[in-house]
């Protein structure tokens, strides 16, 4: 049980620091990653000033590089510096992750955490979970603050710590990390806390104390991105959630083919996809699903830019297959230049195997990446409709990443080399927004939008 919730909290972050934990860095060592850290983002992203102007993210870069002041730092310390500066490019896919190993050595050693899991709703943070010994605080609660401070000046203070476009998706991100360990990450180890809750119009002050990491939460609690390959049916209706959109693409797509075999068995007039809590990942194993039941030649883009630079040839030439033509262009392009890269169509599935009846896709605030850009698909080429909330991410988005280490720390940094712009060319600046709104209160029990969608299909009110 132990080393599978340790492998959960490694997956938060790359495990190419492991074991660096411990290890202690001079402030020099730290500052010229800091600089390097400045530099490559420069150099390598797309479009680095598209969310925030070079004369504030130098001011960012000048604090953090001012705050640099013990003699040694370790890498929990370096890694929250750094992303300190590379929050403010405001960009969900440029980001240094979150520190797992870390927070895994700090779990092992008896670490404890704050007991409550918090989602966002209107801007107002709500408990979902509460894993405290206290049975007076009731999920649903609005949580008003802790330890004295508001939740407006403690999310203030953990914001730095997430890189995302807007407030809407820094939330989102903080639901998918989760509250207590953020908390943590920013205020370190505290044992115990006095919260403010709103709780049926009436405002109580309760005392707390932190739970154990492992047997207290870990072991307590399911991760938000939990999207697993399912085929059910509700009459004639088929659910199918294809799981993230990665890992092991054969498998994957004998999944699909036998799903669709079985729904094709079974007659069904409507069909559910579910992109909620889904990670994202390559467009290859989306493009294969949507095929299914797409009625003409497809794209998952109308526009797909990239710019390569001096760094990214670098890393290009030690870590990619330079005689693939996607890497070719990437070399053979000037330094700083931003060009296009055509996808060509992808064709449907032969009519006798593809679904032709009604097609729904469910999505959330955590609907991410590939998983946001193949529901913007779905309803740009109107293959079917979009229910649930709008997604945390943009469907036209700074993405196409690649990952670096800083020389001295080793700490892996992501970085957005191009730019996607969704099937139907809007580049404005929102998520996917459902064809049919339907509120998903994240964490809870109740799936409020597959059912209320199977209600909706039903005709019930």
């Amino acid at each position: 049980m132990k080393n599978a919730i340790l492998t959960s909290i490694l997956a938060l972050s790359s495990l190419h620091i492991f074991g660096q934990s411990a290890t202690k860095f001079t402030k020099e060592a730290v500052r010229e990653d800091l600089k390097y850290l400045y530099e490559s983002l420069e150099d390598a992203h797309y479009s680095l000033y598209a969310y925030v102007t070079k004369q504030d993210f130098d001011l960012a870069y000048e604090r953090v590089q001012n705050s640099i002041t013990k003699e040694s730092l370790n890498l929990l310390d370096a890694t929250v510096l750094f992303q300190q500066l590379i929050s403010m490019v405001n960009n969900g896919h440029t980001e240094i992750s979150f520190p797992g190993q870390s927070y895994a050595e700090y779990a092992y050693a008896g670490g404890t955490l704050f007991p409550l899991e918090i989602a966002f709703e209107n801007n107002r943070s709500f408990i979902r979970k509460n894993w405290s010994e206290d049975t007076g605080i009731h999920a649903g609660s609005e949580i008003l603050g802790i330890n004295g401070a508001s939740m407006t000046e403690i999310l203030a203070k953990i914001y730095p710590q997430i890189s995302a476009e807007r407030q809407y998706f820094k939330h989102a991100k903080i639901e998918l990390y989760s509250f207590p360990r953020l908390y943590w990450l920013v205020f370190g180890k505290q044992n115990d806390f006095e919260i403010e809750i709103l709780s049926d119009g009436v405002v109580k002050k309760h005392t707390i104390k932190a739970v154990d990491v492992i047997e207290g939460f870990e072991a307590r609690r399911t991760e938000v991105l939990n999207a697993e390959k399912i085929l059910k049916f509700y009459g004639p209706t088929a659910y199918l959630n294809p799981g993230n959109f990665s890992g092991d693409e054969i498998k994957y797509q004998a999944f699909i083919d036998s799903s669709f075999v079985k729904i094709k068995e079974h007659y069904c007039k409507n069909l559910i996809i579910d992109l909620r809590n889904n990670a994202g990942g390559d467009d290859s194993f989306s493009d294969y699903l949507v095929s299914y039941f797409a009625d003409k030649p497809f794209k998952w883009n109308s526009n797909f830019a990239l710019k390569t630079s001096k760094f990214l040839k670098e890393h290009t030439r030690k870590h990619n297959d330079t005689t693939s033509v996607y890497w070719q262009n990437v070399l053979k392009h000037e330094d700083g230049e931003i060009y296009t890269y055509d996808f060509e169509a992808y064709l449907p599935q032969p009519e006798q195997k593809r679904f032709a009846g009604k097609v729904y896709a469910l999505v959330n605030r955590q609907s991410h990446s590939q998983s946001a850009v193949t529901a913007a698909q779905i309803q740009d080429y109107d293959f079917g409709a979009i229910v649930g909330e709008e997604t945390g991410d943009y469907p036209s988005l700074y993405a196409s990443i690649f990952q670096y280490l800083l020389p001295n720390t080793g700490i892996p940094v992501t970085v957005s080399k191009g730019y996607i712009v969704r099937v139907n060319g809007s580049t404005k600046e929102e998520g996917v927004v459902p064809d049919i709104f339907i509120k998903d209160h994240l964490l809870d029990e109740t799936d409020e939008i597959l059912e209320g969608l199977l209600k909706k299909i039903d005709g019930k009110p």
